[in-house]
């Protein structure tokens, strides 16, 4: 199981999340050297549809949503976990 974490974008993501992009790369950074981010990037047309993120648990997934300067910040308006059952694991 892999847990899927959506971001839904805050009116004018592109300019609230510039002040916040270095510290919200490095906290990605950080998740996928542990291990924890597996995938993550924008959506088609990131201000209407957001981000996703791929994790190996959802402990991670809420860790990381949690500290996201770009959820502290209001960059984010609102962020869900999914469960993802992935059929074709090595």
């Amino acid at each position: 199981m892999k847990y899927l974490l959506f971001y839904e974008p805050a009116d004018n993501v592109l300019e609230r999340g510039a002040p916040h992009m270095a510290d919200h790369s490095a906290r990605l950074r950080e998740f996928h050297a542990r291990g924890d981010l597996l995938l993550v990037g924008t959506l088609e047309n990131p201000q209407e549809n957001g981000a996703l993120s791929v994790f190996r648990t959802r402990e991670a997934a809420e860790e990381f949503a949690g500290g996201d300067p770009f959820v502290r910040n209001g960059v984010v308006r609102h962020w869900y976990i999914r469960e993802w059952d992935e059929i074709l694991t090595p």
